[in-house]
């Protein structure tokens, strides 16, 4: 049973636990043990380490977008800047030096696993183009979406040509059991979006909805592109259900995050909107646990904050709750299993960073 306190009272979460427990049974079987920091260890810094193998990666993207129309060159080129993280392909780089060690004590990067980091970033790259049509935005990464500059008939077939060049790529590794995992991915991607298109009303219905949408959107790509590299780096089935269980975890945790800062954090340092789930209908992990102290929040959620004042007095709700810190908590739950199911493997600096990188995903603030 999950419990926290808030302004003196203890709010109970015992069914919500429950369903939680059932979808995810295979990767969080002590989630609810205490949320103190992960570890006091001296960590690798995973951006650092994987540096070497991410050189030229953005280059290396544009390579395979190469397309003789100027105008959609441009539209594809237009995200692939070299200004982000490349949280994705770290993560995948890294578990195929995990992998790579603790199978053969290899420290080097297969060209087929850091195809896959190339693919996994262009996939994501692709739905981002794809949900900001979907949902009319107007700002990604503190810049104009493709949608707003191009219109959303352009902006839907440059996310298809990324999404098709990614593919080729994909064909090109020339391991069918590669593919099969990948194009798993993909599926997920559009299953993803259309529960979250739907709602449930039963409420413990509504948060086994909220996470397996929050599974297949984000956490299958990250999961199954470490499994990939792992397939390529180690016969071992036990180390591919690892290198999964442990991206499936942190792409968890990563959205419940996300999810935290669309109330906590300002639109200039977000890159984006603030409050924009909830302008879009979305009832995420706080507006759920905040539900449990506000229930007239219910009727809101059943009609998508669609009338006026509903997603302010939606957002004024969650501050005002345990919702924040519920969702908080719950991604550290997921942190902890990541860093139980990584730890499985052989120790290696590269392993290190990944424990590390799940601290990172706790405390990062955009």
């Amino acid at each position: 049973m999950c419990h926290t306190t808030q302004r003196g009272s203890t709010f109970l979460f015992p069914k919500i636990c429950s369903v939680f427990r059932r979808f995810h049974h295979t990767s969080t079987s002590h989630w609810c043990s205490c949320s103190k920091t992960i570890s006091d260890e001296k960590y690798q810094d995973p951006f650092q380490l994987g540096k070497k193998d991410l050189k030229n990666l953005y280059e290396d993207i544009k390579k395979e977008l190469l397309v003789s129309a100027a105008e959609l060159k441009e539209m594809c080129d237009y995200y692939f800047d070299g200004k982000g993280k490349a949280f994705r392909p770290m993560i995948v780089v890294l578990m195929a030096r995990a992998c790579n060690i603790h199978y053969n004590n290899s420290k080097e990067v297969q060209a087929s696993q850091r195809s896959v980091a190339i693919i996994a970033e262009m996939i994501h790259t692709a739905s981002l183009v794809h949900d900001d049509v979907i949902d009319d935005a107007n700002s990604r990464r503190g810049k104009r979406t493709l949608n707003q500059i191009w219109g959303e008939r352009k902006a839907v077939l440059a996310g298809d040509f990324i999404l098709s060049a990614a593919s080729v790529a994909l064909a090109r590794i020339g391991n069918t059991t590669i593919i099969s995992v990948l194009t798993q991915v993909i599926e997920d991607l559009v299953r993803g979006e259309f529960l979250q298109l739907g709602s449930k009303e039963n409420e413990n219905e509504r948060f086994a909805h909220y996470l397996e949408k929050t599974f297949k959107k984000t956490a299958s790509l990250i999961a199954n592109s470490c499994k990939a590299v792992s397939i390529l780096g180690c016969p071992d089935p036990k180390v591919h259900e690892i290198a999964y269980q442990y991206g499936k975890n942190v792409g968890i945790a990563f959205q419940l995050i996300d999810d935290v800062l669309d109330f906590t954090s300002c639109a200039d340092h977000l890159g984006k909107p603030t409050a924009a789930d909830l302008k879009l209908g979305l009832a995420t992990g706080p507006v759920l646990f905040a539900c449990r102290q506000f229930p007239e929040m219910n009727a809101m959620i059943m009609r998508r904050f669609s009338k006026p004042g509903d997603v302010e007095r939606a957002r004024k709700y969650v501050l005002q709750s345990d919702g924040v810190q519920q969702t908080t908590y719950l991604a550290q739950r997921y942190c902890h299993a990541a860093t139980r199911e990584i730890r499985k493997l052989r120790p290696s600096p590269e392993r290190e960073a990944l424990v590390h990188l799940t601290e990172m995903v706790l405390m990062r603030d955009k």
